[in-house]
């Protein structure tokens, strides 16, 4: 069985799509970029300052399904460049605790609403 998890923490979905969902003891984020969750607007700023929006609303989705970042199993990390990635890697590993979860991370021709950075997540609960 699966539950939506949805929190006004993180901006809302702008698609036919959950911020997370929960199967079992399982717990799948959907993609988060650098919205401000009360605005809707992304954050401006560089590439660092938009991976700490990123994290931030994945956490508070985290938080709704009842896990944290210790909980996170898999990430995939989505970049518009691959010139990003030392910025946004050092913000990445200030979220984590070791061991880190498993994680792919690719450069994405293009991202919705021109995201420079979006990032999904697996927990285990």
């Amino acid at each position: 069985m699966r539950h939506a998890i949805s929190t006004k923490d993180a901006p809302q979905a702008i698609g036919p799509y959950s911020q997370g969902i929960r199967a079992g003891n399982m717990l799948f984020v959907s993609g988060q970029g650098h919205l401000d969750p009360e605005t809707g607007t992304l954050v401006a700023g560089d590439v660092a300052a938009q991976t700490r929006r990123v994290m931030d609303n994945i956490g508070a989705i985290l938080k709704a399904g009842g896990a944290s970042f210790d909980n996170v199993v898999r990430t995939t990390v989505y970049l518009a460049d691959m010139n990003d990635f030392a910025a946004m890697n050092a913000v990445y590993g200030e979220y984590f605790a070791a061991p880190a979860p498993a994680r792919t991370t690719i450069q994405a021709a293009r991202l919705p609403r021109d995201l420079r950075v979006e990032i999904d997540v697996i927990a285990i609960l």
